[in-house]
């Protein structure tokens, strides 16, 4: 296992910190108002347990990972960022990424999120980033793009699958119950679902 992915792993849990207030402000709106509080909490106890440990692969890590945002995170975040880690943590290649690779990672997480929260592409929920993400991903290789170039391009498309759940109208979990007046948030998980894949392209170009 490359330091590398504890080096990442390490940054997505500082920024997620960082975003706490921000994330937070963002679940106020449409949520408990919790979801900044409970993947802070996460996040910092996977920088303590992934501290000094050295894992013999990315699959353990991974696990890992996923073992302790299920749990410590409170609320849907945890089962749901836990089934997606854990999903990732059956498939991770030992080997270095390439376009092929990524796109299992993203499908791999795609499916642990729908497998726990019923959702689809549309609903205001983290799918509206991580979906975009990945089908980003195909279109790369479908172009013959180099992992660098699509990566970015995925990045950006998280971003804009973000922003594109302003408009939407909520029909999942806790921002459902406001109905119409759900529109003209941004959802906070597609927050920081976006954050967390911004993070992994800007660590490694």
């Amino acid at each position: 296992m490359s330091e590398k992915s504890k080096e990442i792993v390490n940054k997505i849990a500082d920024v997620i910190i960082e975003n706490k207030k921000h994330l937070t402000q963002l679940d106020s709106a449409i949520g408990d108002g919790d979801h900044g509080i409970n993947m802070a909490r996460g996040f910092k106890k996977i920088k303590e347990k992934i501290d000094g440990n050295n894992y013999e692969s990315d699959k353990n890590l991974m696990k890992d990972i996923a073992m302790t945002l299920i749990s410590t995170v409170g609320g849907a975040s945890g089962p749901l960022y836990g089934t997606a880690f854990l999903n990732v943590s059956k498939i991770v290649p030992d080997a270095e990424y390439d376009l092929d690779s990524a796109i299992e990672i993203g499908e791999a997480a795609v499916k642990g999120v729908q497998k726990r929260g019923k959702a689809v592409e549309g609903e205001k929920t983290m799918l509206d980033t991580l979906i975009p993400a990945v089908k980003s991903l195909k279109k790369s290789r479908d172009n013959g793009d180099d992992l660098e170039t699509a990566l970015k391009d995925c990045k950006e498309t998280a971003h804009q699958g973000m922003k594109n759940t302003i408009p939407m109208q909520a029909t999942k979990g806790r921002a459902s119950y406001l109905g119409e007046r759900s529109i003209g948030h941004q959802d906070p998980g597609a927050t920081s679902s976006y954050l967390i894949i911004k993070t992994i392209v800007e660590e490694l170009y």
